[in-house]
C-alpha cells in the first residue's frame, strides 16, 4: 500500500458522545480487535479495515493483551500499523488495552494481581509501539485478589504515566460501585465500564451496571452489540453458513441457535424490516438508544462489514 494520509473529511459524519462526567468524547461506533486482527489473519486486510475505520471518524481502537490468536498478536498488528501509518495521528486516537484473562503460563499471568497488571501493560505497550495507552481496563472481576490491590494497581499505572484513564469490564454491579468509590477517593476516577449488551443479552440493564454508571457519571461501552453475529441475517433461516463464526465455533456455538432463539431472531428481523433497515443496523441502533451508553464496539472482517455497521449512525 502507498503511504497513508488520513481522509480530510474523516470527522464529517461520525457522531461523538461524552464519556460519563469526563472531558472525553468517544465515537458512537468504536472498533474492536478481539477477532480478525491476529497473527493468523492477513495483515493487509487488517490494515485496510483499520485505515477505513480512522478515515470515517472511528478514533477509539479497543484491544486486550490476549486478543489474537495467538495471544498478543492483535496488539502486534496494531503496533505495526502505529509505526507505519498512524504515528502522525496518535493524538487523534483513543487506544485502550486490558488485562485480566489468561495471558502467559504460571501463577502471574492471569486475573487481577498488581504484578500481572503492571507486567501485562508493559508488554502491551511494547507490542503496540506506544509510550502510553489512553485507557487501561481490568478485564474481569477477580474474586480472589483483594479489590483494593487491583484498583491501586490501576491508580499507580495512571500516576506512572502509562495510561491516561482506567476502566473495568465484566464486573458485578456491587463490586463496580466499590471500585468506583475507591478510584474516586484517589483522584483517578473510573472513566468507563465495558459490558456485553445487545437485544438478546441485556444483563447490564437487568443486573444494574448500566444504571449505576449513569448514577456515578461513568461511561458505558457495549461489546458484542450483534451478539457475535446472531443479530444479523446469517441465521434467520435456521441454517449455519459455512465459514461463519458459529460454524467455526469461534465463541458462538450451534447450541445457541435454539428454537426459542430462532423465533426471537425472526421477530426482531420482522421489526427491522418494518423499520426499513437490516437487522444488524437495527440492533446497533437499539444499543445506542439505551440511556447511558457512550459507544458500541464492533468487530469487522472486511471493509464492507464495517461500512455496513457505520450506516447505523450515518443514516439515523
Amino acid at each position: 500500500m502507498n503511504e497513508y494520509i488520513a481522509d480530510s473529511t474523516r470527522y464529517d459524519d461520525m457522531k461523538y458522545r461524552r464519556c460519563g462526567r469526563s472531558g472525553i468524547l468517544l465515537p458512537e461506533i468504536s472498533i474492536g480487535l478481539w477477532h480478525n486482527f491476529g497473527g493468523i489473519d492477513p495483515f493487509e486486510r487488517s490494515r485496510e479495515i483499520l485505515r477505513y475505520a480512522f478515515d470515517h471518524g472511528i478514533t477509539h481502537f479497543d484491544l486486550a493483551n490476549n486478543y489474537g490468536p495467538p495471544y498478543g498478536s492483535a496488539e502486534e498488528t496494531f503496533g505495526r500499523l502505529m509505526k507505519r501509518d498512524f504515528a502522525p495521528y496518535r493524538d487523534e486516537m483513543f487506544i485502550s488495552s486490558k488485562a485480566g484473562f489468561d495471558m502467559w503460563p504460571g501463577p502471574y499471568g492471569n486475573w487481577g494481581s498488581r504484578k500481572y497488571l503492571m507486567a501485562s501493560l508493559d508488554q502491551s505497550l511494547r507490542r503496540m509501539n506506544l509510550d502510553y495507552v489512553d485507557l487501561f481496563y481490568h478485564h474481569r472481576f477477580d474474586p480472589e485478589t483483594p479489590l483494593e490491590e487491583t484498583m491501586q494497581a490501576l491508580v499507580d499505572i495512571v500516576r506512572a504515566g502509562k495510561a491516561l484513564y482506567v476502566g473495568i469490564s465484566n464486573w458485578p454491579a456491587k463490586e463496580l460501585a466499590v471500585a468506583a468509590d475507591y478510584l474516586a477517593a484517589r483522584d483517578v476516577p473510573l472513566l468507563i465500564y465495558q459490558g456485553r449488551l445487545n437485544m438478546v443479552d441485556r444483563a447490564p440493564v437487568t443486573d444494574g451496571q448500566l444504571a449505576l454508571c449513569q448514577e456515578r457519571g461513568v461511561g458505558f461501552i457495549a461489546y458484542s452489540p450483534l451478539a457475535q453475529g446472531l443479530l444479523t441475517d446469517h441465521y434467520i433461516d435456521g441454517n449455519i453458513p459455512a465459514g461463519s463464526r458459529m460454524a467455526r465455533r469461534a465463541n458462538l456455538t450451534p447450541e445457541r441457535l435454539t428454537p426459542e432463539m430462532l423465533a426471537e431472531l425472526r421477530r426482531l428481523n420482522d421489526e427491522a424490516s418494518q423499520a426499513g433497515i437490516p437487522l444488524a443496523e437495527y440492533a446497533l441502533r437499539w444499543v445506542l438508544a439505551q440511556p447511558g451508553v457512550t459507544s458500541v464496539i464492533v468487530g469487522a472482517k472486511s471493509v464492507e462489514q464495517l461500512a455496513s455497521n457505520l450506516r447505523a449512525i450515518v443514516n439515523r
